[in-house]
């Protein structure tokens, strides 16, 4: 799973090696590892849908994993956006003017003690049921990625839409199964 996941990494890293990152290369990076960031959310929330469906239990056995390499990517965006801005001066200035910076802001933001109490040393000391309410921060933080992508992008948003619905139809399956569950 982490071999996979750290391809596009070595790939960007190649490219950069040659010289092929095109006329911007720290627009490209900002670009692709935020958009790996949010491809991984995503699918690390299509996990549990998948295994409930279908029967299979790989899912859940890479959820964690594809939620850290999301994470792992965001903390590449954010690392990549400082390096073009200079460095942290201009940050809270671009947090409070530019929404779209705030959202993903505060979504990496969300993902942190996700990525922080992601062991199972973190379950037995949290305790399950406080452990499972604090990774629920995944929706939120996903939701506001998606809105960070939409925001972010000029031009033509179908990219982003995408994600929107796919978002919607994995947290609409999870409302749909609560109401369920409540009423059995």
């Amino acid at each position: 799973m982490w071999a996979g996941g750290l391809v596009p990494l070595l790939v960007l890293a190649l490219d950069a090696g040659r010289g092929a990152l095109g006329a911007n290369p720290l627009e490209r990076v900002l670009e692709q590892s935020g958009l790996l960031a949010l491809l991984l959310l995503v699918l690390s929330l299509a996990c549990t849908p998948l295994r409930r469906l279908t029967g299979w239990t790989w899912p859940a056995r890479i959820r964690r994993e594809l939620g850290l390499l999301a994470f792992a990517y965001g903390a590449l965006h954010l690392l990549v956006y400082l390096l073009d801005q200079g460095g942290l001066g201009g940050l809270p200035a671009d947090i409070a003017e530019r929404p779209f910076i705030t959202v993903g802001a505060v979504a990496l933001a969300l993902l942190v003690p996700l990525a922080l109490t992601s062991g199972k040393g973190s379950v037995r000391r949290l305790g399950f049921g406080r452990w499972q309410r604090l990774h629920y921060l995944v929706y939120p933080a996903a939701l506001l990625a998606a809105l960070h992508f939409y925001w972010g992008l000029k031009g033509d948003k179908s990219e982003a839409l995408m994600y929107a619905l796919a978002l919607g139809l994995l947290l609409g399956w999870r409302v749909w199964q609560a109401a369920v569950k409540r009423m059995s």
